[in-house]
Parts: structure tokens; C-alpha cells; sequence
């Protein structure tokens, strides 16, 4: 049933005059425990209108880092129903860590399968949202900035002679 909602919803979203809002809605989206990737759109409407490069990152970075802040206060809410165990060992390593980098450890918010719950991490540990939230965009950015910028220049046949060995 979720698989054909989220079929729904890409079909939806394919539409070209919708390019952007498809590009926020999928960023925003995968930037929650959710599971998927916002970068083969960010690419696709890239690829699709070059003119619109600038855009799409603004975009998608605006999204994902909405995503993200939503992940911040869902941990800040559970803290209420799950509060910090200060004398468990792994919570002071944390704990420890997070302190000593603060909100620039969300610059690795970006990252698959940790950074999402590192968001709502940040927001457990109470860290100051928008501090966390600068870094957050601030990788994202640099994420979609550097993914583009790769896809962009390196030519298509290198990624279909990658495909074909995977």
C-alpha cells in the first residue's frame, strides 16, 4: 500500500511544469526517517533544464533542511517520552562528543542512513536549533553543490559504462 502511494505521488510529481515543487516535496521528504534520496531528482530536473541549476539547489537544499529541522524537533518532543540516561556509558560518549562539536557536527547531516537521525539527535540533546539548523543547510548545500557539479561534468558515458559493471 506504501508502494503504490509513493508511485502515486512520483507520477504526481513528474509532471515537468511541477519540477521544483517535485524537487522540494521529494528533498523535504528524505530528509525525514523516511527512506529514499532527493539527488536522482535534484539530477533529473538538472539535467533536464540546465537554467534552472541554481534554483534546484536552493531548493532542494531549502527542503532537506526542513526535512531535517523536522527530524530536530521530533527528538526534542522525544525527549519527554524517552529522557537522556546520564549514567549509561555510551549516552556520556555521546554526549561528550556532541558537546565538544556542537551544532557543527549537523554539517554531516547529509549523510545516508546517520544523518537523519543525527537531526533528531541534535534535538534530544537540546542543541541550539538555529545554530543546528545553519549547519544543516550549510552541508546539505554543499551535498547537492558538489553531487551536480560531479554528475554535471563528468560525461555520460562514464555513468553508463559504471552502470553497466554494476
Amino acid at each position: 500500500m506504501i508502494e503504490s502511494a509513493v508511485l502515486w505521488l512520483l507520477a504526481v510529481l513528474a509532471i515537468p511544469d511541477v519540477g521544483l515543487t517535485a524537487v522540494f516535496l521529494i528533498s523535504l521528504l528524505s530528509a525525514t526517517l523516511l527512506p529514499g534520496g532527493s539527488e536522482p531528482v535534484v539530477f533529473a530536473v538538472i539535467k533536464a533544464n540546465a537554467a534552472l541549476f541554481w534554483p534546484v539547489l536552493a531548493v532542494a537544499t531549502s527542503g532537506n533542511t526542513i526535512g531535517g529541522a523536522i527530524g530536530y524537533w521530533m527528538g526534542y518532543g522525544a525527549q519527554k517520552i524517552v529522557p537522556p540516561q546520564r549514567d549509561s556509558r555510551w549516552f556520556d560518549w555521546l554526549f561528550g562528543w556532541l558537546q565538544r562539536f556542537g551544532p557543527k557536527v549537523l554539517l554531516l547531516s547529509w549523510l545516508p542512513v546517520v544523518g537523519d537521525p543525527l537531526c533528531a539527535l541534535a534535538g534530544w540533546l537540546r542543541l541550539p536549533f538555529w545554530a543546528c539548523v545553519g549547519y544543516m543547510a550549510l552541508g546539505k548545500f554543499l551535498r547537492y553543490l558538489l553531487m551536480s557539479w560531479a554528475l554535471i561534468s563528468v560525461p555520460d558515458s562514464f555513468w553508463r559504462q559504471l552502470l553497466q559493471w554494476l
